[in-house]
């Protein structure tokens, strides 16, 4: 397969690094063309929708009260209430951060009890994120490639720009404080699983699916995801949670995200903030429009996921002409090669 190279069409490198203001840096991101398929294009749409809401939370008033990080485990535990958290470990093998602010606990509790109630557990899959969970969770390989290969199916092909990549990466994985309500310890990201049978709750796709089911309001889902995400929705913002429309397992309050989505003009009160371990304190973050991964690192997170797919493609080949005869496996060779090749549009 033949090494593709970074076009750059939009503005230079050191152009992109002599701005140091974040919104003018966002005003240089160029555009590519969109010639796709309909659930492409419906994806496409959503995200320039979803950049142009990030560039309204940006602009919008945050005064942080001062509210510790409580453990969710902890007052699920105290309270009685069945809830699940993710065991997964996050980036560089960091231990998730089950956390909301103080304030939320109530509400939290309440709509976690009332999924019980309704034969459902809330399963907890991501809470607070300190900078380097947020820096780095979009640059793991297997969520960045998916990313990339969004953005790729989305340009019929072609390989974006880093410019525009960091555009779709901007409300995908937030990559500015401002904008990342996971470091504001305001957001959770859940799954629901059915009490009588222990399987995750059908909602149209799994938890961070990134494509034309992501957005909450994703015509490609059955009528029953539909319905399964409706009522979710409903029990959370009963508690006081608001959805983010752009993914369909985020929810949050207290925040610019709430505050925006609703129409609000009072300052926010959370913020991103630093926090203490031992202290459960919290401490806002100064500089919040800093970008938290810059043109260069994506760059070379592209390169880098190039270079894995050529690998993995120049593998499999490898493998089939040392060790077997394709013979009457040659149309799950074709697919194989097809499915690598799919995601450079070859």
């Amino acid at each position: 397969m033949e090494q593709r190279m970074i076009r750059h069409t939009g503005p230079s490198q050191d152009r992109v690094r002599s701005e140091c203001n974040t919104s003018c840096v966002m005003e240089k991101i160029v555009s590519q063309s969109h010639v796709i398929d309909p659930g492409a294009s419906f994806l496409a749409s959503n995200l320039d929708d979803a950049y142009e809401f990030m560039m309204r939370v940006m602009k919008y008033p945050v005064v942080d009260c001062g509210e510790p990080l409580v453990s969710l485990e902890r007052v699920t535990r105290e309270s009685g209430v069945n809830v699940e958290f993710s065991s997964t470990l996050h980036v560089l093998g960091k231990s998730r951060l089950h956390l909301l602010r103080q304030g939320q606990i109530c509400s939290f509790l309440q709509a976690a009890a009332e999924m019980n109630n309704r034969g459902w557990v809330m399963r907890v899959e991501d809470g607070y994120r300190d900078r380097i969970m947020q820096k780095f969770i979009g640059r793991q390989p297997a969520v960045f490639d998916a990313i990339l290969r969004t953005v790729i199916r989305e340009l019929s092909g072609e390989i974006p720009t880093p410019d525009f990549m960091l555009k779709r990466m901007l409300t995908l994985v937030a990559q500015i404080p401002k904008t990342g309500t996971h470091m504001s310890g305001s957001a959770i990201d859940i799954s629901v699983i059915e009490q009588a049978t222990g399987l995750e709750l059908d909602r149209g796709a799994p938890y961070l699916d990134i494509n034309e089911y992501t957005p909450m309001d994703s015509p490609f889902i059955g009528s029953y995801a539909r319905k399964n995400r409706k009522e979710i929705t409903d029990i959370m913002r009963r508690a006081g949670f608001i959805e983010y429309p752009y993914e369909f397992w985020h929810y949050s309050s207290g925040d610019a995200y709430e505050h925006v989505l609703c129409d609000k003009t009072v300052p926010a009160r959370y913020g991103a903030v630093d926090w203490n371990s031992d202290t459960g304190c919290t401490y806002p973050i100064l500089d919040t429009n800093c970008l938290l991964n810059d043109i260069d690192e994506i760059k070379a997170e592209i390169n880098a996921s190039i270079l894995r797919v050529n690998n993995e493609k120049a593998s499999f080949l490898s493998g089939i002409s040392r060790h077997e005869k394709i013979g009457d496996n040659v149309d799950l060779v074709v697919k194989k090669v097809e499915s690598i090749n799919s995601m450079w549009g070859d």
